[in-house]
């Protein structure tokens, strides 16, 4: 029966994309979790990890490379480096110049992709910063800047450090580019099948950048995907067509995805994330708005009920807690990390030694031990 695969597919392993959601929750230095690269150590932020970094380039008889320019780190010994002593993932371009990398502790230097050496000040910078997770918002936004104008670049290792850094920036330093984006590049490189990995991040910028001619477009696709039931892409094009439009294409969100009990995890996932991001930035999208919305989702999807838990906790909503407690004493079937959200934001709300006397008595989860070690465990 289809709505039994329904019901096994909102019980299914839940997806990293939404364990991503509840690390956005709570810190406004926290990588966007729409954009797919924010999940991956980036190459900037590998220069960043990494204690020497060079440009350098083969010698015409191959035994060595030679040294170009030092990005970071001491400068190796005699200017060059023997060809034994690099390791290279990939085929480079004959004589192209090379960014290589090593740490202290390694033998080997590290080949990263050819750039040329005109990028050498660009690279120091890079190298010179800080981890993403030490960033405060305004140095995020410095960062952001530094890497605009380097999208899609003619030189892949520059346009893909420049995505990389972008696509782990928070949706609020991304806000703060409009000026600066041009949205008919934009709209080329959405267009562009080559660049098809790199839609989350170009629809979140459309949604900064664009106008009403990309909201009617994107408001077709959603509902081509609505009635197709994909979640591809699907976050990032609700938070665009949000930021466009504005709090009166919530009605649609609602109606589509929050109060849909037909619709898949995957789905549900998709517009969370959107709302979540929207929601922490509380801008284009009133966070109260959102918290109505989550709200909805609860009532309608209880099984799944706690996925929204951990946003209302780090807004310190706690109007939600009767509906959680009502959820548990009934004993509706609980998605285990929805469970584990639920008692954890029950335990943090205000009430909670009054409501702790009442869910003590309430088992824990009937989720088999097969199901709970597919699940990825909740942050604390």
């Amino acid at each position: 029966m289809p709505e039994q695969r329904e019901r096994r597919g909102k019980r299914g392993t839940t997806r990293r994309s939404f364990v991503a959601l509840f690390l956005c929750a709570s810190s406004v230095a926290t990588a966007c979790p729409l954009c797919l690269g924010a999940f991956q150590l980036s190459v900037a932020q590998r220069l960043v990890e990494l204690r020497h970094a060079v440009l350098a380039q083969p010698s015409a008889n191959g035994r060595d490379y030679g040294i170009c320019a030092v990005i970071k780190g001491d400068r190796p010994e005699g200017e060059i480096i023997p060809a034994e002593a690099i390791q290279l993932d990939f085929v480079a371009p004959p004589m192209a110049t090379l960014l290589l990398v090593r740490d202290d502790a390694w033998s080997m230097w590290v080949g990263v992709g050819a750039v040329t050496v005109e990028h050498a000040s660009w690279l120091r910078q890079i190298a010179g910063g800080k981890r993403s997770s030490d960033m405060n918002a305004d140095e995020w936004r410095s960062r952001v800047a530094l890497m605009l104008p380097y999208l899609e670049h003619q030189e892949p290792l520059v346009a893909k450090i420049a995505y990389g850094e972008l696509a782990a920036a928070p949706y609020a330093a991304l806000q703060t580019a409009k000026p600066r984006l041009a949205a008919p590049a934009i709209r080329r490189w959405l267009a562009d099948p080559e660049l098809s990995a790199r839609r989350p991040l170009y629809f979140l910028l459309l949604g900064i950048a664009g106008d009403a001619r990309d909201a009617a477009a994107l408001e077709e696709q959603l509902e081509a995907s609505w009635k197709a039931g994909d979640a591809t892409n699907l976050g990032s094009m609700i938070a665009a067509d949000l930021q466009l439009r504005g709090p009166s294409r919530m009605a649609w969100v609602d109606a589509k995805y929050m109060g849909d009990r037909l619709r898949s995890t995957r789905e549900l996932e998709a517009a969370l994330l959107a709302l979540s991001v929207l929601g922490n930035a509380n801008d284009a999208i009133p966070r109260e708005r959102v918290i109505q919305s989550y709200l909805m989702f609860i009532r309608e999807h209880q099984e799944l009920a706690g996925f929204v838990a951990w946003d209302l906790a780090a807004w310190h909503y706690w109007g939600a807690a009767p509906l959680y407690l009502a959820i548990i004493k009934s004993n509706v079937r609980q998605h285990f990390a929805s469970h584990v959200a639920i008692f954890k934001y029950l335990q943090q709300s205000p009430a909670g030694n009054k409501i702790d006397l009442d869910v003590s008595k309430i088992g824990a989860s009937d989720q088999t031990s097969a199901e709970r070690s597919a699940i990825p465990m909740l942050p604390q």
